[in-house]
């Protein structure tokens, strides 16, 4: 995404499109890593030498706080952050530790209620052991 788009999509929620705004947005559309702030800072800092982790920290809070960005909790201690514009869910492999998006139908993402109750939000992670890491573990017994 360019970025005059990045600009725009910060616009539409009402937030001001600072430099340090769209490359923050623009990392997080480009790496669907789902990074840490401390990942989004090492990975910006080099070419925004201006930019420190607590920006980074209040402007991923402030897009959480807008909706424009989730915010990935699968581990207590662990906040991460990923910006998609189709819901989905989270898979956790407990061997590489990656984190991984499920684009997979469900009819609990596209209600707004269930059984009288109004969502506002949801998440829904998994864990478990990854397609890789499987295949790889298949090979060395193999």
């Amino acid at each position: 995404m360019i970025i005059n788009n990045i600009a725009q999509l910060l616009e539409t929620k009402n937030i001001q499109a600072s430099y340090h705004r769209i490359k923050i947005l623009e990392y997080l559309v480009n790496n669907r890593i789902h990074p840490t702030v401390d990942n989004i800072y090492s990975a910006l800092v080099k070419g925004i030498p201006t930019l420190s982790k607590t920006t980074v920290y209040n402007t991923v809070k402030l897009f959480v706080s807008k909706k424009l960005v989730m915010q990935v909790t699968v581990e207590d201690n662990e906040a991460r952050y990923d910006y998609s514009e189709t819901p989905h869910f989270h898979f956790k492999c407990k061997k590489c530790e990656k984190l991984y998006d499920i684009f997979q139908e469900s009819d609990l993402l596209k209600s707004n209620e269930i059984d009288g109750h109004r969502i506002e939000e949801y998440h829904i992670d998994f864990k478990g052991i990854c397609s890789f890491c499987t295949t790889k573990g298949e090979m060395a017994n193999g």
